[in-house]
């Protein structure tokens, strides 16, 4: 993924970023910031790793958390819009999952739920199954396919 591409995409559309960050820790957000003349197009990051942090910074409703656990698309979903709610940016990503090592049957380790946000479309969120690759790895996965959504959402379409 390149990172420089997806900045220069966003500065071409006038499109600030925000980042709502569980499992990468902001993995995402230092991916953004790591490259010179990022503050044009990156507003902010929100690391919310526990519970109260994603009600607190981003709005999430603690019956959403209590109904369907921190990692699921409907929590990704109210981080996405979260992020956007609380901040200058017009284009949000977020992430919540499992990195391990540890999970269930029921939530198995590299579970990650994403959520896109973008004003004025419908938001977006999506499951992926990166498996147990080790925390290091789901991590890393996790922050590139975020940045692959951004960048995507970004690319030049028939509507927009």
């Amino acid at each position: 993924m390149n990172v420089s591409e997806l900045l220069d995409l966003a500065k071409a559309r006038g499109v600030m970023i925000a980042t709502a960050e569980s499992c990468t820790g902001g993995m995402v957000a230092a991916a953004l910031t790591d490259i010179p003349g990022s503050s044009a197009v990156v507003d902010r990051g929100f690391v919310t790793y526990t519970n109260d942090a994603k009600e607190q910074m981003l709005g999430i409703r603690a019956q959403t958390l209590n109904t369907y656990g921190a990692v699921s698309e409907q929590v990704a979903h109210e981080m996405a819009e979260g992020a956007l709610q609380h901040s200058n940016a017009l284009l949000a990503v977020s992430i919540t999952g499992i990195a391990g090592p540890g999970g269930s049957d029921y939530k198995p380790e590299g579970r990650v739920c994403f959520g896109l946000a973008f004003k004025g479309h419908v938001t977006q969120t999506e499951t992926v199954e990166f498996g147990a690759l080790g925390r290091d790895k789901v991590r890393q996965s996790a922050r590139d396919h975020a940045l692959t959504l951004l960048r995507d959402a970004l690319l030049p379409t028939d509507d927009t």
